[in-house]
């Protein structure tokens, strides 16, 4: 019977999955989403990339993954998007506040935004997020200009999530969801598609 020690690397486990994403969680908060390599995460948490790969996907997908958000704002948007640009504004604020309202999910969307704003100082949101997960999903319902475009709709998600949601600010937190999409849902559509400067 042989003794030499195995080489390379160790196989998957079922606490393996778990240990790539605490990997690759501190990877994209030290490094952020640019400075973050699958090569480098499987590197960390003593596999091959293979398995991340096997486990995640892309680096896009583990870096969704690596966010904990409740939901995949991809799949989420996916259906806004294939309708077209007509009326996408207020389809988009309808199925966000559809995410956001719901019991289920809110804690853990709070958890997320709390979490980026504390420990982030914004850089995966700037550098991840918004390029890596909306800005491609977006960019399809916008006629031009999604780099002015995506940023302005963002913009306006962000400030509503703060209003409605971490700081529950009357009467936004209160207003009902068909009055924000009234009220909020052709601005998204001028960033969207209408003219701007």
């Amino acid at each position: 019977m042989s003794t030499r020690a195995s080489r390379g690397r160790r196989p998957g486990a079922p606490d393996t999955r778990a240990e790539v994403l605490a990997a690759a969680r501190t990877s994209f908060a030290e490094r952020g989403f640019r400075g973050t390599t699958i090569r480098a995460v499987a590197a960390s948490a003593g596999v091959d990339p293979a398995l991340v790969h096997h486990y995640f996907g892309t680096k896009d997908d583990l870096f969704v993954a690596a966010l904990e958000i409740p939901v995949d704002p991809r799949e989420v948007l996916a259906p806004v998007v294939a309708a077209g640009p007509d009326g996408a504004g207020e389809r988009l604020l309808r199925t966000f506040l559809g995410v956001w309202d719901d019991p289920q999910v809110q804690p853990g969307l709070l958890a997320v935004v709390r979490s980026v704003v504390a420990d982030d100082s914004g850089g995966l949101v700037r550098e991840g997020f918004i390029p890596v997960v909306v800005g491609p999903v977006l960019a399809g319902l916008v006629p031009d200009r999604p780099e002015v475009r995506v940023p302005l709709v963002a913009s306006q998600m962000v400030g509503l999530i703060v209003t409605r949601y971490v700081l529950a600010l009357p009467p936004m937190a209160q207003m009902p969801a068909e009055d924000v999409v009234a009220r909020v849902g052709p601005v998204l559509q001028h960033y969207l598609t209408g003219d701007l400067p």
